[in-house]
């Protein structure tokens, strides 16, 4: 897609992060935008910052968890611009777990899944039957990490099993559509190549009320910011490098116009991480785990 002038691109988890900066990314090419998110706060932010830059924007209150609401999602783009050209399921939470992964909560495995899992799928079930449908060129974009894709993190088992499963729902859903021969392209979008500056630590602030944990407050593992992450790589020598979500987004765009499955920027120690994994398989070695690099 290389003109993005007067397409409609619908975001979700969009009032923040890597979703807000792919909305001005692309509005600043002349897309339309629509923004799906559940914080109420960072809704009103954006949709002010969108206005003032001059991009047609509607901001609307949407649910991943619930096929519903992505629906009535996409039936407001349609309303308001005419169609959709571009979906971004890019919502996601990080669960925050610490310790050991049988002591976890029941709560904290199904908040989880429940976004980054079933908020794919849900994205799935009400965009793509649309962007089939319309018989023009679309693209479908999911946002996943490299932390569950190609490399295993095991601070973070519930995060990783949930973007591992995205990962295999991204790349099944490009074969259909291109066996199909649709001209719908799919893209799976990595955040990186360094740690992402995001609001991801802290989404304890959009947590459903019937999945808290009594007596618990942010993230058991203490770390609720990149900041507190920094703090944390720093008391073991670590210097934590960082990528602004803008960074992102324009790695992103440029990966759209040339209809690339693969939006990612990894960095010469990441790729030796993803060969080393696939050594390992290949010649059947003991994992051991990877550090955060």
């Amino acid at each position: 897609m290389k003109d993005f002038n007067n397409k409609v691109a619908v975001i979700t988890g969009g009032a923040s992060g890597v979703g807000r900066s792919l909305a001005f990314a692309l509005g600043q090419r002349g897309a339309k935008i629509v923004v799906g998110d559940v914080d109420s706060k960072a809704m009103a932010q954006v949709a002010q910052d969108l206005g003032a830059a001059g991009i047609a924007a509607i901001v609307e209150h949407c649910d991943v968890t619930a096929v519903d609401s992505l629906t009535a999602l996409a039936r407001a783009a349609e309303k308001a611009f005419g169609g959709i050209d571009l979906v971004f399921a890019n919502a996601g939470i990080g669960a925050g777990e610490t310790g050991a992964m049988w002591d976890y909560s029941e709560k904290d495995w199904q908040w989880c899944l429940n976004v980054n899992v079933w908020g794919v799928i849900n994205s799935i079930r009400a965009f793509m039957p649309r962007l089939v449908a319309s018989g023009r060129e679309a693209h479908f974009v999911v946002t996943g990490s490299g932390n569950g894709a190609y490399v295993i993190l095991p601070d973070a088992p519930i995060y990783t099993a949930s973007k591992a499963a995205v990962h295999a729902i991204t790349e099944n859903l490009h074969y259909q559509v291109q066996a199909a021969g649709l001209p719908v392209k799919v893209s799976a979008l990595f955040p990186g190549p360094h740690v992402v500056d995001t609001g991801l630590f802290n989404s304890g602030r959009v947590r459903p009320d019937a999945l808290k944990k009594e007596g618990v407050q942010g993230n058991q593992s203490g770390i609720n910011s990149v900041d507190d992450m920094k703090r944390m790589a720093a008391e073991y020598g670590i210097e934590l490098k960082t990528t602004h979500p803008d960074e992102v987004a324009a790695m992103a765009v440029r990966g759209l116009e040339q209809d690339a499955f693969w939006l990612l920027a990894t960095t010469p120690e990441t790729d030796a991480k993803i060969r080393a994994r696939a050594d390992m398989i290949l010649t059947r070695a003991t994992p051991v785990p990877a550090m955060v690099g």
